[in-house]
């Protein structure tokens, strides 16, 4: 398998992923266009049980949508879910047979942030991994999902805190509110996740599709839901006031490797609407 931003090999029943899209593995086209390749591809083949997402990049996992291509990456999006919308193809994969595990390290916020929670489990770096879901600082509505991933991980008070404020939480914090599964230590996180991964390929695909589809009907939220958020933030977006808010972030240094190291005070700094 070839792709323009993936890196993949495949171990017995598992698929690794790493995501490689410089500078900063931002959710463009060409990632969204080789994500719906891969997830075609992988559960096309009958011998592919698990996939594993990672990053290539120490400081960024997927930081958030390229905000200057939005048309391109939702019309990538749709060549597998049949809409332009993110959000669908994000619920595709959790209702995908496939087992997903994203193993974070660096910054992941906004559709990243998204993208993770549509995988069935998430494993983070202690030291490195960073969690943000900010569209509200720019007058949206969080289009992949977020919304209905959050509250239900978190209860309605913690998804309130962590999409008003905008703000980076650090894994540990993550963990102990439900973002993810657990932190580790970056040293043990490779181990454990390769042997989490094989050891669920192991078992029985009938119960492994048994038990996620009966998750799902419990957990997962209605298509519906996600193609209202997604509609909503395609109508956010368009606003003068958040046209207005991304103008003056880019030209702050937003979508770009130095300024993102830090990105709530960036957000902080914008001019009062």
């Amino acid at each position: 398998m070839d792709y323009e931003t993936l890196t993949v090999r495949q171990e017995g029943a598992v698929l690794f992923a790493a995501i490689n899209s410089p500078p900063m593995n931002l959710l463009g086209p060409e990632l969204v266009r080789d994500l719906v390749s891969l997830i075609q591809r992988a559960e096309a083949d009958g011998s592919i049980q698990v996939l594993v997402f990672k990053s290539e990049d120490p400081d960024y996992f997927i930081p958030h949508v390229d905000v200057t291509r939005i048309a391109e990456y939702r019309a990538e999006a749709a060549k597998l879910v049949g809409e332009p919308s993110i959000a669908l193809l994000f619920r595709y994969l959790s209702a995908s047979r496939l087992v997903t595990i994203a193993q974070i390290e660096g910054r992941v916020r906004g559709a990243g942030s998204e993208f993770v929670l549509a995988c069935d489990m998430r494993f983070a770096a202690r030291e490195s991994a960073i969690f943000g879901q900010f569209e509200p600082a720019f007058g949206q509505v969080p289009g992949g999902g977020a919304t209905q991933h959050l509250v239900r991980l978190m209860g309605r008070g913690r998804a309130l805190e962590v999409m008003l404020s905008a703000r980076d939480y650090d894994a540990e914090l993550a963990e102990r509110y439900g973002w993810i599964n657990r932190a580790l230590p970056a040293d043990e996180l490779d181990g454990f996740v390769r042997d989490l991964a094989h050891r669920i390929a192991g078992f029985p695909a009938s119960g492994r599709t048994a038990v996620k589809d009966r998750v799902n009907a419990i957990a997962l939220a209605p298509a519906d839901d996600f193609r209202q958020d997604s509609d909503l933030f395609g109508e956010s977006v368009r606003t003068p006031e958040a046209q207005a808010r991304i103008r003056a972030a880019l030209s702050n240094g937003f979508q770009t490797r130095p300024a993102e190291l830090d990105l709530p005070q960036l957000l902080e700094d914008l001019p009062v609407s």
